[in-house]
């Protein structure tokens, strides 16, 4: 059995639903183009189900510009603040580890749930992205927590399973977004548990201690 401290989460299709973002940069891009948006998203998920990032694929695939994403659109899944409280009650200490964009921690706030993380490290702050190890080390290190005592969880096997569980922690898949379409290609990528919505998590977390 594990002994378990802290919980690390990352943002996009994790704590936040970010469909509604993504089909508004989709429609940005297509704008003037004879790309239709059944297009873009069957092309998007076929990448995805090879093991690719879908999104990037498909815009080089139909030769599109990337456009500003819209984080307006971005809402917290239903489950979100009830799940965050419920670890906190259990004696969790919850953290983020996200490649975000400058501003995270002031949607977090404005979502309601930067109360729930003691640590927050973001791509755009740490100069350094997941996969890359480092970015968990820092966290790691502002924590103060060693990597067996942590837990990660993400929708992406390639950014939130592989690095993590090189380092020793455990990892919590969430099957959630373009990410639900990626198989693991090696047992490098197999996560420790996998979740299909953010309320289940406690009650995994009880399981492995």
């Amino acid at each position: 059995m594990k002994s378990l401290h802290w919980v690390f989460f990352d943002v996009g299709s994790t704590l936040v639903d970010e469909e509604a973002a993504y089909r508004h940069r989709a429609r940005d891009m297509i704008r003037g183009t004879a790309v239709t948006l059944e297009q873009y998203y069957e092309k998007r998920v076929q990448f995805a189900k090879a093991g690719f990032n879908g999104d990037q694929r498909a815009i080089e695939y139909f030769g599109l510009t990337k456009t500003p994403w819209h984080s307006e659109d971005e809402v917290p899944f239903a489950d979100c603040a009830q799940t965050l409280q419920t670890l906190r009650d259990a004696g969790y200490q919850l953290g983020v580890i996200a490649n975000q964009e400058p501003g995270a921690r002031e949607r977090l706030d404005a979502w309601g749930l930067g109360r729930f993380f003691s640590v927050i490290a973001v791509s755009a702050e740490m100069g350094v992205a997941k996969p890359d190890r480092e970015i968990f080390l820092r966290a790691l290190a502002m924590a103060d927590c060693r990597p067996e005592n942590a837990v990660m969880v993400g929708d992406r096997l390639d950014n939130d399973v592989r690095p993590v569980k090189a380092l020793g922690m455990t990892s919590i898949r969430m099957r959630k977004g373009l990410a639900v379409y990626m198989r693991p290609s090696c047992a490098a990528e197999v996560p420790d548990c996998t979740v299909s919505c953010l309320a289940e998590i406690p009650g995994v977390l009880a399981q492995l201690h």
